[in-house]
This record gives structure tokens, sequence and C-alpha cells, in this order.
């Protein structure tokens, strides 16, 4: 019956953290707690030192969105690549998997980078359709790149729900590294298919030289930052002050892109981002522990388990969930409801966390541009003013694929596993 009246609540428009807190508070009650207590499991976030990253990695990512760092890295790869037929196309993909990682939104990506990639692409010759799904479902590839925002929350939830799996952040920037490849070398795979047997474009290129000069203190931003996590030299956090500062001293005093006076309005729209998902989170985190003290994963495990017989078909089940969970909910909520009640019942199977981080993420990537509530769909028809089944009609090409590379990743767990294993 609660169940039901949350639901209900749910699509009539409430808030998604309140949801959550009144069925925390109504498992508090029914077991006889005192309901404080669920205040006191929200209070508990702040004794993680990790999530000191998201603030940091979200400013950085959205001083970067207002800057004209976009404008020159998409001239860059008109320079670089520009003679190479579908060379731009692979940049953009490239560009817009990198903006997403940072920015931990994909939306942000298709904003910043979709008006300059969009016609950019048309004028080398590309058809208006798959340049707009091409945009479009691009902009969701950064979610399996460190240092996503996403692949941080998942690490939290799972630390908070299986503690003694030792699952830590930098084991889930190192596995989400080669599937995110896999997804992005399919689609680069497209566009340069579809250019195939295409003349270079002709359109005027400034000199690689100049434009690299141009792009001097953005370019060595992500090999810094990622070399430093994957090479053990900067913890998480660290690498999020190392880029939040970088930005901030690169836009705000060396080129003055970004004037003072903006600086509040941007912080301000960093922060809301952040404090909607440390609210849901919060919630959650009450929630989870009522889950887990009733016994439900367990209770879900023992009704499934019967009608499983092996591992690989209870993770085909989790992707079909995930991916109506991602037609549904935004990726930070599906995470913070789903991954507490999945991670028990697929450890019971034998599943690794860490696969199960990328399988989670990787569903959920694909519900950005899948209806009714894909972010991507609407600010891309709102951006490029087109109409949301035109910007989905588009991108079903570059879901097909995603959807072979979410078979892969599922059946095929060393890939994921490959990177974190070396490190021991």
């Amino acid at each position: 019956m609660i169940l039901l009246i949350l639901v209900l609540l749910a699509l009539v428009g409430m808030p998604l953290f309140a949801v959550i807190a009144i069925g925390a508070l109504s498992g508090y009650w029914q077991a006889g707690l005192d309901p404080a207590l669920a205040a006191m499991e929200f209070a508990r976030i702040g004794e993680m030192p990790v999530l000191v990253a998201l603030p940091l990695f979200t400013f950085a990512g959205v001083l970067l969105a207002h800057s004209e760092a976009p404008r020159r890295l998409v001239e860059l790869t008109r320079s670089a690549l520009g003679w190479l037929p579908g060379g731009l196309a692979v940049i953009a993909l490239v560009l817009c998997a990198l903006m997403t990682a940072f920015t931990g939104a994909s939306g942000i990506t298709v904003v910043a980078l979709g008006s300059l990639l969009l016609p950019a692409l048309m004028h080398d010759g590309y058809p208006e359709r798959f340049s707009l799904g091409m945009v479009t479902a691009g902009s969701s590839l950064g979610v399996l790149f460190a240092p996503s925002l996403p692949l941080i929350l998942y690490a939290v939830v799972a630390q908070q729900v299986a503690p003694r799996s030792g699952i830590g952040v930098d084991d889930l920037f190192l596995a989400g590294l080669l599937p995110g490849l896999l997804m992005l070398a399919l689609m680069a795979g497209y566009a340069v298919w579809v250019r195939r047997g295409a003349a270079p474009s002709q359109a005027r290129r400034r000199p690689l030289g100049a434009v690299l000069r141009d792009n001097l203190w953005e370019l060595p931003l992500p090999f810094v930052v990622l070399g430093g996590i994957y090479s053990g030299w900067l913890l998480v956090v660290e690498a999020a002050v190392v880029t939040a500062a970088w930005v901030l001293i690169s836009l705000l005093l060396i080129r003055r892109e970004i004037p003072l006076s903006r600086l509040p309005g941007i912080v301000t729209e960093a922060m809301v981002l952040v404090a909607a998902i440390l609210v849901v989170l919060g919630m959650s985190m009450a929630s989870t522990n009522v889950m887990i003290d009733a016994g439900v994963p367990q209770r879900l495990f023992e009704w499934i388990e019967p009608k499983i017989d092996s591992r690989l078909v209870f993770l085909l089940m989790v992707n079909v969930l995930l991916l109506v969970a991602g037609m549904l909910l935004d990726i930070f909520a599906a995470l913070v409801i789903l991954a507490p009640l999945i991670i028990p019942v697929a450890l019971a199977f034998g599943v690794d966390p860490v696969h199960l981080g990328v399988i989670f993420l990787a569903n959920l990537q694909i519900g950005y541009c899948t209806p009714p509530v894909g972010i991507n769909l609407f600010l891309a028809s709102h951006r490029f003013e087109r109409d949301i089944l035109t910007v989905w009609r588009a991108t079903l090409p570059f879901l097909g694929l995603l959807l072979i590379a979410l078979l892969v990743i599922t059946g095929w767990p060393a890939l994921s596993l490959a990177l974190p294993g070396l490190r021991g």
C-alpha cells in the first residue's frame, strides 16, 4: 500500500527526494524506530571524503562550458583532422565524451558543444539527420569516463550497501575506460563509414600550430588529471582540486574569459546541480538502511533465484530493468533508487560489483536518449528547434550501436575488470 502511494506521489509531480524521504520515514515508523534516525543517515554524507570531488568537478565543468573552450576545441578538430573523411565526427565524439565526463551532465554538453558541432558537421557534408543524432547521442558518452559524477555516485552507494566488497572510485574509473572506448569506437566507426569515399572537407582551416597555441591551457588538463588518477599519483579528491584550480586560474586570471562578476552565477549553477544530487543521495541512504534492516534484498534474491538458472540470465534481466528505468528516471535518481536493491542480489549471484557498476552506467547512459524522459532529447529539440520525434529518430542508429556495446560489456566481464586487475 505504501509503495502504491509513493508511486502515485511521484506520478503527480512530487520531488523525488521527498518521495524517497516519505518511504524512508514510513519504514522507520513501521520498524518502531525513531524517524530522527533518517536525519542522522542524511548527515552521514558529510563523512564521505570522496563526495568533496562532486562540487569541484562540477564547478570546473560548468566553468569550461561558459568559456570559449568549446569553440577552441572544435576549431582544433578542424585543423587536426579536417583533411580526413569522417575526422571531424570522430573528434567531435571525443570532445562530447570529455565534456560530459568533466561536467557530469550530458545536457550541458548538448547545449555547450551541440550548437557548435551541429553546423560544423553539416558544413562538412554530413546529413542533417546524422549530425543531429550524433550530437544528441554522443553527448552521453562520457558517463563511463573519469571523473564522471555517476561513476563517483555509484561507488558511494556501493560502499554503503556492500562495505565488504572493497569497491573504490579508482576501480570504477579504470573499469569504465575500456567499455567507454568500445562505445566511442563503435560510434566513430559508423561516422567514418557514413563518410566513406567522400572528398576531404574544403573548408578553410587555420594552421595547426596556431590552434594548438590557442588551446595551450585546455589540452594538458585531461592528461594531468586522468593520468594522475590512473597512475595512482592523484587521489580522486586531489584530482578534483587540481581540475578546479587549473580551470579557475586559466579562465579567470590568465585568459580573462570569465569576468569576476559572472563567477557567483556560475558557482550557483554548479552547486544547484550538486545539491540536487546530494539531497536525493542523503534520503536514499536512509531508505537503503531501512530496506537492508528489513531484509528486502535477501527476500528479493530468494524470490528470483528459483526463476533464474545462470548469472548471465540475471544480468540480462538487470539490463532490461535498467533500460526501462532509464526511460523514466534521471540517471542519478535511478542510481540511488535501484543500486541498493540490485547490488546485494547481484553479489549473491556472484557478479563482481565493479562489473555491475559499468553495466549500470552503460544502461542508464542510453536512457539519456530514450523517451519519455530522455533529457538529451528535450534539450536537443529545444536547442536545434526540431520536434522530439525527429530528434529521437535521428538517434536510433547510434542507440543501436550502444545496445550492441552493452551486450558485449554484459557478456564479457574481462573488458571491465582487466584494468582494475592490473592495478592489483
